[in-house]
């Protein structure tokens, strides 16, 4: 035993190598999760970007919804970037009738609220330790956080779509936390900055820490 943890990367669409990669590199030990028995060898959880939608039918598919449910209801840490973070939410605004929801994380999400894939950019924005880019690609925003949630990042986006610093700009957020659950509309697996992704391994030491959860030393990254 020893205290590197273990933390699942939901391999159902999405990043999942990148994501990987930016958790070993911040100290965890990453894993692929596709299964049910996969899901209970992890300390904590990354959901990765892809389409929403069909991650949800996906988890469903795969028979992952109801037991991700359980593990986030008795505590465990998750990560969730762009379609992560709308799946973890507790309500998404233009979202699918039939869309699953984690609920999770107490915020209200409007799904593609930057636009479409030719809408997608990058940008700099302010996060715990310093600036750090972010890569949007048909990213959601938070509309509205409930109580308990912190704000760790916003950009500013004016009427016409544009990310500027302007005066018809609202403060859109795109980064939040809610106790051991982490959320960013933007794709921090893409930059090579490990900053978020050393965040929530400290999230999930500090979590595993309170809740006892031992770490698994014997695990690796093999594709199953």
């Amino acid at each position: 035993m020893t205290d590197r943890l273990t933390i699942g990367v939901l391999a159902l669409q999405g990043d999942v190598r990148e994501h990987a990669g930016a958790l070993e590199r911040a100290g965890a030990r990453a894993v692929p999760v596709r299964r049910p028995e996969e899901l209970d060898a992890v300390d904590a959880l990354v959901l990765t970007g892809g389409e929403s939608t069909t991650m949800s039918r996906l988890l469903v598919t795969f028979d992952l919804l109801e037991p991700i449910r359980a593990r986030l209801a008795a505590g465990m840490p998750a990560y969730g970037s762009c379609a992560g973070m709308i799946l973890l939410a507790r309500q998404v605004l233009d979202g699918r009738p039939d869309q699953r929801q984690l609920g999770a994380l107490d915020v209200i999400v409007r799904r593609n609220a930057f636009g479409r894939q030719v809408d997608s950019f990058e940008t700099d924005v302010d996060f715990p330790g310093g600036p750090t880019r972010a890569v949007f690609i048909r990213a959601p925003w938070v509309e509205k956080v409930g109580d308990g949630v912190e704000v760790l990042a916003t950009v500013s986006h004016t009427a016409d779509g544009s990310v500027a610093d302007a005066t018809d700009a609202a403060d859109r957020i795109v980064a939040v936390r809610q106790g051991p659950i982490l959320a960013t509309a933007f794709h921090p697996e893409l930059t090579g900055d490990e900053r978020v992704h050393r965040l929530f391994v400290d999230i999930a030491h500090d979590s595993t820490r309170t809740t006892g959860r031992p770490t698994d030393d014997n695990v690796d990254l093999e594709e199953r």
